[in-house]
């Protein structure tokens, strides 16, 4: 059938408005709601109509799919276009999803507290006014060892808090390997000149010496800045200042140096057998006179920007202008300081903190959790045969391996490899298992969007003409969800072409 043949068979928004199914919908729900969702889901048909597996479809069958899948697409308009979803990209803190999930404790912090009102900034000895932050000081002091902290609303505002209340109008030396943009077009040279500071660069791109930074300094240095290098690393011919080396320059020439540390964690990895990152305490340990993290990476908890280090230089930041500005939230706090209760004991961190987790599930864990998943989507087809009046007998799994028989749907265990991702370690693989997906009548980009688009919304990775679904970032209690959407998206793409 010719392209415009197959686009005439989409049904129109006003012949659709005159059936009972709408107009019931129309009473439940505002009406642009109901329009907006219509008008997306006939987006959609028209675009697989234009390929080969739309082609077959009449406008009953169209009016059909729409009127079943109108229902979801109204709920979840009506919810919001901020939602919950599945991560089974295997990136543990992936930035575009939320990084870190919060563990149980942090969760419960933020309804307690939001809730009603809270002693945010109140002595409730004292029956006088508070600082907030004294809520996680204690904690935070106990834990990286520095001998001041202040909070702010995330990293990138940790950073540019230094900056502006430490250089501003003197300069900062900067490898030019470590000019480094950190997603979100949050480029190193950019914010050094919004905070005031004036940028110095030295050495070259892979090579950078001691000596380039002595040459650089002069009366106007106010910081010698360390930089993490974000999602990726350098290898050949190269040399870098390690950090303990640049605070030896630093005394020498009594200028303090600041590391920012970006994914900086609590928890020892490197002791796990996992290396690749310092905790904030074995940084400032190396001697920089401060160091900045991030609360939401490795931390595990909810976005927040931790700076530590010398008295005399963080205490002025507490006082200055832009600390109101990028200060920390009363449901972030509350979450943080639940958090950090939490290291206070290392085996109830790493059980409670989902990062943690995460990150040290062994890959025997991941590979029993990828079995459990076939299993349950196979019972799920298995139902919905039974349902449509057919034989559940093709829906069985087999030895690992499942059949491609029940409904076309292709699904095997397959060895693969997690990132901790949020730019930290970004050399470091660890293996996992995944469900790798495909289908006999279904492209796999059109599985992938049918996943993303289901609910809940399910986030996997392609690879080598397959979707992967990584099981070291679903947790076992969304198998269950995760089962259902994908058994509702191999259905929903083959419904009428089978």
């Amino acid at each position: 059938m010719p392209a415009p043949d197959r686009l005439r068979q989409i049904p129109s928004i006003t012949s659709l408005l005159a059936r009972g199914e709408i107009r019931s919908l129309l009473a439940r729900y505002p009406r642009a709601v109901v329009l907006g969702a219509m008008r997306r889901l006939l987006d959609v048909y028209r675009g697989e109509a234009l390929r080969e597996k739309g082609s077959g479809r009449s406008r009953e069958e169209w009016t059909s799919l729409l009127l079943s899948a109108l229902p979801d697409a109204i709920t979840a308009d009506e919810g919001g276009s901020l939602r919950k979803v599945i991560n089974a990209t295997g990136i543990v803190v992936h930035t575009n999803l939320g990084r870190a999930p919060l563990p149980g404790d942090a969760i419960r912090a933020i309804v307690d507290v939001a809730s009603g009102y809270s002693n945010l900034e109140f002595d409730l000895t004292g029956g006088t006014r508070s600082r907030r932050l004294a809520h996680v000081e204690e904690a935070l002091l106990e834990l990286t060892g520095a001998e001041s902290v202040h909070v702010v609303n995330n990293n990138a505002a940790a950073v540019f808090l230094c900056l502006a209340a430490l250089a501003k109008g003197r300069d900062v030396i900067v490898s030019r390997g470590e000019l480094v943009e950190i997603g979100g077009s949050f480029r190193i040279p950019e914010i050094l000149a919004a905070s005031g500071a004036n940028l110095v660069e030295v050495g070259t791109t892979n090579r950078t010496r001691q000596a380039d930074y002595e040459r650089a300094a002069g009366p106007s240095t106010a910081l010698l800045l360390k930089v993490h290098r974000s999602n990726f690393h350098v290898t050949g011919f190269t040399e870098e200042v390690q950090t303990a080396d640049l605070v030896v320059l630093g005394e020498k020439l009594g200028i303090p140096v600041m590391e920012d540390l970006g994914s900086g964690a609590i928890f020892d990895f490197g002791a796990a057998g996992i290396p690749g990152t310092p905790t904030v305490k074995q940084a400032l340990g190396r001697g920089p006179g401060i160091v900045t993290v991030s609360g939401d990476k490795l931390l595990g908890g909810p976005q927040a920007g931790i700076i530590a280090g010398r008295k005399d230089l963080v205490e002025p930041l507490k006082t200055h202008p832009l600390s109101r500005a990028l200060r920390l939230d009363k449901l972030c706090l509350a979450a943080l300081a639940a958090t950090l209760r939490l290291y206070a004991d290392e085996r109830r961190a790493t059980a409670c903190v989902p990062v943690l987790g995460m990150i040290l599930e062994g890959e025997g864990i991941t590979r029993a959790r990828a079995r459990k998943l076939i299993a349950r989507v196979r019972r799920e087809q298995a139902r919905s045969a039974i349902r449509d009046g057919a034989s559940p007998a093709e829906h069985r799994p087999a030895s690992g391996i499942a059949r491609p028989e029940g409904g076309g749907l292709k699904m095997q265990v397959e060895r693969s490899f997690s990132s901790p991702g949020g730019g930290a370690m970004p050399e470091i693989e660890i293996p996992t298992a995944c469900v790798a997906l495909s289908h006999v009548r279904v492209r796999v980009e059109e599985l992938d969007a049918m996943l993303r688009s289901g609910k809940p919304p399910v986030v996997g990775r392609i690879s080598k003409g397959r979707l992967l679904l990584d099981m070291r970032t679903v947790r076992d209690e969304e198998l269950p969800g995760l089962a259902a959407a994908v058994v509702t998206a191999a259905r929903s793409r083959t419904t009428g072409n089978d």
